[in-house]
């Protein structure tokens, strides 16, 4: 069993991020030598990633851009790794000034990390500090995916979501948490998801922003609609055509990523300009951009969460839970139900047009907000949209949880 742990194994160590100038040495020089391709004319984001736009962007992370300062924001944080089930398991954990808050486990996707959620932590362990209510504060505990950046590759197979999910688990446990909420969307999200399922004992709630298995995979057919209101038959209808676009012009990544992620690896560790791209392009398609990345995520943040890619050299572990999920034997299968308290925060711009009509056949949606504004990063993009729906549903389970019979 995955989650069988002994006593040795239990150790939490203090960590602290001191990347070797060495490292920072050879990013440089291998920027410096950037092998540039050539590129169609008036093409823009089509064929992937502008060439001049990466230019520009690898010029700034050359020689404008300061990691040394991104280290050390990151390194008050109090930080600290321990090893479950043969993973080394990185985590950042942010307690607040009130004694009472709610534990929350707040988890990233790919391509993210946990530099994700710089803008969101002041205002949710601290939220008197940000003209909130005390009684919403929450203490934070933020993991690296295994074989994501700080926790380092996975030196094992079969390190899919649920694999994962039961770490967590015991990540918790092991810090002192007995009860707590989650949070995420991307792999986050079904990972979290996955703990509210698993561990009903446990988990309070489940905040997503996005729901895996929530939208409408194949062409609706006529009685599907009929049995539909106008505005959902509608919705279904974008839903459809979402999943369509993507299939044709954005399935590509994870279809590498499930099939020969080691293959992928030579490339994103060797060359920090293809692993930029790899990543970057991901922040202009998901997000509520126009024209580049920067119209939705502040450039800094971006490229701190590309070097953890690239100093840990995780390209390729991190693209392998593509694969263990493609290749486990439940890939296919319908999700199955939970009966966790769930919401789900809808970013417009997000990858897929959740629907409510499918997401309550399988979870307990007691929370569904649709935002105006927003994509798939939410907490770098709209971090006080984020954090207002986590604590609104998290106050609401407190309030029901107290409530007179």
């Amino acid at each position: 069993m995955h989650d069988m742990i002994t006593a040795a194994d239990d150790a939490i160590h203090s960590f602290r991020i001191a990347i070797s100038q060495r490292d920072l040495d050879d990013l440089h020089e291998r920027l410096d030598r950037t092998r540039w391709p050539d590129e169609l004319p008036g093409v823009g984001w089509a064929y992937g990633v502008p060439r001049d736009y990466l230019k520009e962007l690898a010029r700034y992370w050359r020689h404008d851009y300061d990691w040394r300062s991104a280290e050390a924001e990151l390194n008050q944080w109090p930080q600290y790794t321990t090893s479950i089930d043969g993973a080394t398991i990185h985590f950042a954990h942010l307690r607040s000034p009130e004694p009472d808050a709610t534990p929350l486990l707040m988890t990233h996707g790919w391509p993210g990390s946990i530099v994700e959620f710089a803008k969101v932590i002041g205002p949710l362990t601290d939220p008197q500090a940000h003209g909130g209510d005390p009684a919403d504060a929450v203490h934070l505990v933020l993991p690296s995916i295994p074989g994501f950046g700080l926790s380092g590759p996975t030196t094992q197979t079969g390190w899919e979501f649920k694999r994962v999910a039961a770490a967590f688990a015991v990540l918790m446990e092991r810090i002192g948490y007995e009860r707590y909420g989650v949070q995420g969307g991307d792999w986050g999200a079904t990972i979290s998801r996955e703990l509210g399922r698993t561990r009903p004992d446990r988990v309070i709630g489940v905040h997503l922003n996005l729901l895996p298995n929530s939208f409408q995979a194949q062409e609706p057919v006529p009685h599907e609609l009929a049995a539909l209101s106008p505005k959902e038959r509608e919705r279904t209808l974008a839903s459809w055509e979402r999943i369509k676009a993507w299939s044709r012009e954005r399935q590509g990544y994870a279809d590498l990523q499930s099939t020969r992620p080691q293959t992928l690896a030579y490339s994103l560790t060797d060359s920090p300009v293809g692993q930029l791209a790899w990543i970057v392009e991901k922040f202009k398609e998901w997000t509520d951009s126009k024209d580049r990345p920067e119209d939705a995520v502040d450039r800094d943040q971006m490229l701190t969460n590309v070097m953890l890619y690239w100093l840990t050299g995780t390209a390729g572990s991190s693209a392998r839970i593509y694969y263990e999920r493609a290749h486990a034997d439940y890939w296919g299968n319908p999700p199955e139900p939970s009966t966790a308290p769930t919401a789900l925060a809808v970013f417009p711009q997000d990858n897929f047009i959740p629907l409510r009509h499918i997401a309550d056949r399988t979870n307990d949606i007691v929370q569904w907000t649709e935002h105006d504004r927003g994509g798939h990063f939410a907490a770098m993009e709209q971090p006080g949209l984020l954090v207002n729906d986590i604590q609104r549903f998290f106050r609401t389970l407190r309030e029901t949880e107290t409530a007179p019979v």
